[in-house]
């Protein structure tokens, strides 16, 4: 499987960050909140998920990456303008000065390694390849084990997948429902459950 990330890899790395910068100014954010436009700092994620954004002249949104706790986000990452970081769900950030961002070299490679996997996703056909590998990036990334398989702990919409994919709604919402009459796809709730008998491709 070629996403390797984990939650439980980006919480060590971010406790192993804490430790090594000490106590640093830390914030609190709601869901949709926007984080400050700001090019002297980096925000490591203790908790929560959000997504980078742009938008194109006729305002269709662009979405760039999505991350959770570990990693590091900033606008110092981009040359992308314009450019939003968007709370998925509550949000605690650590604030890291420009000094202390060479001790995160860890996190700095993880961010290029994760945009460069969802970029790849982004490319793949068909779109049902697409959407499926995309599903199990999420899984990888902010899945838990439940008895049916892995459950994406994220609330992301049809019209937020279909931005991130460049198709339209109507097409994932049509994939969506293919997936779960094929088995491989529960939907509980607002969330998602990929099933332990998944297939690696469609």
């Amino acid at each position: 499987m070629m996403y390797s990330t984990s939650r439980s890899h980006n919480s060590a790395q971010s406790h192993n960050s804490s430790s090594s910068t000490g106590q640093l100014p830390q914030r609190l954010f709601t869901r949709r909140e926007i984080l400050p436009a700001r090019n002297d700092v980096l925000w490591r994620i203790e908790r929560g998920a959000v997504r980078t954004l742009t938008w194109s002249e006729d305002g269709t949104f662009i979405t760039l990456g999505y991350w959770g706790a570990g990693d590091l986000i900033g606008y110092p990452l981009s040359r992308v303008k314009p450019y939003q970081i968007e709370c998925l769900t509550s949000v605690e950030v650590t604030a890291l000065p420009p000094h202390l961002w060479s001790q995160d070299v860890n996190a700095l490679l993880s961010h290029i390694q994760q945009a460069e996997e969802l970029l790849s996703i982004v490319h793949r056909k068909p779109i049902c390849l697409r959407l499926w590998q995309f599903l199990s990036w999420l899984s990888a990334k902010f899945g838990r084990d439940v008895e049916q398989g892995k459950l994406i702990d994220l609330n992301v919409t049809h019209q937020e997948m279909a931005e991130v994919l460049n198709t339209t709604r109507v097409t994932v919402t049509r994939l969506l429902q293919q997936f779960e009459e094929e088995g491989t796809l529960i939907r509980h709730k607002r969330r998602v459950i990929l099933c332990s008998s998944n297939k690696e491709s469609k």
